[in-house]
């Protein structure tokens, strides 16, 4: 006899809720252990916030390493949670161990090390780093492109604040291998900027006129002394350089001190009538034709006067250079017209 085919199909639903039943009879039965779990792993996450919190608290106190006592509290924490984890699948899941965790997570395969490589570089970099503490929390460093305050240093990574208000990461490893500039590693810091007076002004007055302007900044150090030396005779002037220290020398008293200098420096050359030359460039026109072109005894342009003033050649004005030029060139149309007539 065959049956009907809707009678092959009949679905046996009492196999599906018994398989049901039993889950959540077995989840009832293992819901103490879960609650159990939970509590240790509250516990060990308590435990781990009060570690960091009193690693913090020594480091404050001892101001040496003190990045390096924030980081290994960090760490700290982070050791406690996983053991906590760990003991809390334990209690959680029955016949669970720790290895096969570490199985699971391939912890030891070769591909897994080779995918990790670059996050063991930053580490150990960061371990170095806080060890040796080229830098500290606070300080302002730059470091290619990027200039800024530190703001956190992690075992990964360093976290600089820019001066316009950005964050920007940066590898540790990048750190470790690349020239760094701490700009307040030492408290006093030498700021220097160059000016230009006229070839005809008093140099030793004008030195004069500056370092008695940069001493009653209140922003300027007297100790060490500012100076003023000359460095270049330049073009259309006698270029000046003033140096100066200011303490701190973070970043905004820097700008603040060069602020007042500049101001003050500027001022007080025009009252003095010191002359502030901006570039310039003159032009000579002269008769190429001349009898004494090309005579570096007489020469004009670019060689010493002549001797006595009788000697000296008028210098070609340009009006006068034209019309010699139109002149010579009338005579040579003419002469053309004759020799075509």
């Amino acid at each position: 006899m065959t049956l009907a085919p809707h009678q092959n199909m009949r679905l046996d639903f009492s196999e599906a809720t018994r398989a049901v039943q039993q889950m959540l009879n077995g989840f009832i039965e293992r819901l103490p252990y879960l609650l159990v779990a939970l509590v240790v792993f509250i516990i060990f996450y308590s435990v781990s916030r009060g570690v960091r919190s009193l690693v913090r608290q020594i480091s404050e106190r001892a101001r040496r390493h003190q990045n390096l006592a924030l980081v290994l509290g960090r760490v700290a924490q982070g050791l406690i949670i996983f053991v906590g984890l760990l003991v809390a699948l334990v209690i959680a899941i029955p016949g669970f161990t720790p290895g096969q965790l570490v199985s699971i997570l391939g912890i030891s395969s070769v591909a897994v090390g080779f995918a990790f490589r670059d996050i063991l570089q930053n580490f150990l970099a960061g371990i170095l780093i806080l060890l040796s503490e080229p830098f500290r929390l606070g300080d302002q460093i730059k470091i290619g492109e990027f200039e800024g305050t530190v703001e956190d240093i992690q075992t990964r990574a360093t976290f600089i604040r820019t001066y316009d208000g950005r964050r920007v990461v940066i590898p540790n490893a990048s750190l470790f291998t690349n020239s760094v500039t701490v700009n307040t590693a030492f408290e006093k810091r030498r700021l220097q900027y160059d000016f230009g007076i006229g070839y005809g002004d008093d140099i030793a007055r004008a030195k004069q006129t500056v370092l008695e302007t940069v001493r009653g900044i209140p922003e300027i150090l007297h100790e060490p002394a500012p100076d003023a030396l000359v460095v270049e005779l330049g073009g259309s002037s006698v270029n000046i350089r003033l140096r100066y220290w200011v303490s701190p020398s973070r970043r905004y008293d820097v700008l603040m001190a060069q602020d007042a200098v500049l101001e003050r420096v500027k001022n007080a050359l025009q009252q003095a009538g010191i002359d502030l030359p901006f570039p310039t460039q003159q032009i000579l026109f002269h008769d190429q034709t001349e009898e004494w072109d090309g005579d570096r005894t007489q020469q004009r342009e670019g060689w010493p006067a002549a001797k006595s003033a009788e000697k000296m050649p008028k210098p070609s004005r340009i009006s006068s250079a034209l019309q010699h030029v139109s002149t010579h060139m009338t005579g040579e149309n003419d002469q053309t017209t004759r020799r075509d007539a």
